[in-house]
């Protein structure tokens, strides 16, 4: 893994993966659930790094952390994986101020775009991490933790060859499950039905959780996620959503 710092952003990752054992991370490739894609950087952008990512951001290289004193307080606490541009953790973070988000994100003008909306709106219950979100869980989140784990609309990896790239897998749900708190909750979304289908089935089989939805199957949409524009686009076209809630239940 390749990375270049700029006060402290990692400006090149190497395509990562799904957590090995420690002795093993630094000797054998993991298959991967996500790709790095370059994209050009705004001015916007530029500015959320260059101002915000001392203020915000933490490096997995620093270990295991102590959320509520890094916070400055005891509150819910919130992972994010996959935040994107940033827009429905900014939305969530500013309106629930009483809680605290930990987002992670891998694509830099997303990093820079979610930055820049903290500093503009002047945020302090974000922290961002630009790496995977994975081995952040397996090295810096401790067991019981969190209260929420949220994955939004993940690369579904649709061809059949591609699906053991799939985040959700079976050590995916037993990793979340030991840093969940009991009564903690894993909040996923996708667009993709046969992806849903797949999470359900992983879920399903996965010791220690309850699905939440009352057919057993999925969640209406939750007012707690914001509706993306890439979302309100799909349903303009018909797609559908999926959202799914499974609680440590031990």
């Amino acid at each position: 893994m390749l990375q270049v710092s700029l006060t402290g952003f990692p400006t090149m990752i190497e395509e990562q993966g799904l957590p090995a054992a420690a002795d093993e991370t630094r000797h054998h490739r993991t298959i991967k659930s996500f790709v790095m894609r370059a994209g050009r950087m705004t001015e916007g952008q530029q500015r959320g790094l260059d101002q915000g990512w001392p203020k915000y951001g933490l490096e997995l290289a620093d270990g295991l952390r102590d959320f509520d004193a890094l916070f400055g307080r005891s509150a819910p606490r919130t992972f994010e994986i996959g935040f994107g541009m940033g827009h429905a953790t900014l939305e969530m973070a500013a309106n629930a101020p009483d809680q605290d988000f930990i987002g992670v994100e891998v694509h830099r003008p997303g990093v820079g775009a979610l930055l820049n909306g903290a500093l503009s709106q002047g945020l302090t219950n974000i922290r961002v991490y630009s790496c995977d979100a994975l081995e952040v869980l397996r090295d810096c989140v401790a067991d019981a933790s969190l209260d929420r784990v949220l994955l939004f609309f993940p690369d579904p990896w649709h061809k059949s060859r591609h699906h053991k790239r799939r985040i959700v897998q079976p050590a995916f749900a037993e990793l979340v499950r030991q840093k969940l708190k009991v009564g903690g909750v894993l909040h996923m979304a996708t667009d993709w039905e046969h992806y849903a289908e797949h999470m359900l089935e992983v879920m399903n089989a996965a010791p220690g959780y309850r699905n939440l939805a009352e057919d057993g199957r999925f969640v209406p949409r939750p007012d707690e996620r914001p509706v993306t524009k890439f979302e309100r686009r799909g349903e303009r076209l018909g797609h559908g959503v999926w959202d799914l809630k499974f609680q440590r239940i031990d």
